[in-house]
């Protein structure tokens, strides 16, 4: 089966992917060549722990040409500023939402212009809609398991309408069988960690060997007070930066299930929730961006919301604000945290999306 979005190309038309290596990119790669394009892949190093050599062997294998771009100033100036100012400021972010609208996606869409090249491609999986005017993301009907659409709700719309996703119609299994085909080494490599330049996953360390430096958040690598909901001191954190709102381990034994309910930095408290408390009913979301949805500044309407990654969509009223926007949920959702994406949909359709505030 071929997604809609290649059915129809020119042959020759030039594209440039971004090639990691994996299984994903690699097969993108084949699918965009056998559609006709005329394909340039491009490795982007983010961090020290990049390794060039599946992107380099990919390449090779399917007799594409390969360019390597170095993204690790930005990437550190961007993502990894960010992700350290959020934990110390109690806050819960997603690197990948900020890294693929501000430097995958901007240094593709560089590169491509250098080289005269119109079109950029991913092996995310999702697809690129058209509709009353505006392109926008939405979750692929062959992928629903996978979907990666959530993580792409900051694009805008001077990229969508050269951005193809190749892997739109098309399961991870299918994928991989494709690259057994293909003879890539990449068909039963294990998928990429969540937070790919923290290998040890230890993101808490990570976070902390970076905040020490600063007198603005080492006060969030120190000890502080555990509250109940209350406002009763019950016990004593080792700094805000090894929490998030949710968190169930790590946080202790308290004779009953408990997870984390909320994070003051100023007052350097956490405070745990106990059955019962770890659901909410609102939500208010800041830096807008809008894809299918027309920028709106007041009124409301009514779709589904993400607000995590692997969280379920659910109904809820979106009621505009100028540049903020309040969720009511039709049915409360569990631990909303601060810093995480709200994403709204439209039967899979991208509207908008925004930061939780």
């Amino acid at each position: 089966m071929r997604p809609a979005a290649l059915s129809k190309v020119s042959d020759g038309e030039k594209i440039l992917l971004g090639m990691s290596g994996g299984v994903d990119s690699s097969v993108s790669a084949a699918l965009l060549r056998d559609a006709g394009y005329e394909v340039r892949c491009a490795l982007l190093i983010m961090s020290g722990h990049t390794d060039a050599a599946p992107a380099i062997a990919a390449a090779e294998t399917l007799g594409l040409p390969l360019d390597i771009i170095d993204c690790r100033a930005e990437f550190e100036s961007i993502v990894v500023r960010d992700l350290v100012s959020e934990y110390c400021r109690g806050r819960t972010p997603n690197p990948c939402v900020r890294c693929n609208s501000d430097v995958k996606f901007a240094a593709l869409a560089r590169h491509a212009d250098s080289l005269g090249i119109k079109y950029i491609a991913t092996g995310h999986y999702a697809d690129v809609g058209f509709d009353d005017g505006r392109y926008y993301i939405c979750r692929s009907p062959g992928s629903l398991q996978k979907d990666q659409s959530y993580v792409l709700w900051r694009l805008g719309e001077g990229l969508l309408p050269r951005l193809k996703l190749p892997l739109a119609g098309y399961d991870k299994d299918e994928v991989r069988r494709l690259a057994r085909e293909l003879g890539l080494n990449s068909a039963d490599a294990p998928d990429s960690q969540e937070i790919c330049f923290i290998p040890d996953r230890d993101y808490a360390a990570y976070v902390r060997s970076r905040a020490l430096s600063s007198p603005e958040y080492a006060a969030a690598c120190t000890p502080g007070r555990i509250l109940d909901s209350s406002g009763r001191t019950i016990g004593e954190h080792e700094g805000i930066i090894h929490y998030t709102v949710g968190q169930r381990k790590g946080i202790g034994a308290w004779g009953r299930p408990a997870f984390v309910l909320a994070i003051d930095a100023d007052a350097n408290t956490i405070t745990l929730g106990f059955s019962g408390d770890e659901y909410g009913s609102r939500l208010r979301v800041g830096g807008l961006n809008f894809q299918l949805l027309p920028p709106m500044k007041e009124g409301e309407l009514r779709c589904e919301v993400k607000i995590r990654y692997a969280a379920p969509p659910v109904p809820a009223l979106v009621r505009f604000y100028n540049e903020y926007a309040e969720i009511l949920f039709d049915r409360p959702v569990r631990a909303i945290a601060p810093g995480q994406s709200a994403v709204c949909y439209d039967g899979g359709r991208i509207l908008f999306g925004g930061v939780i505030g």
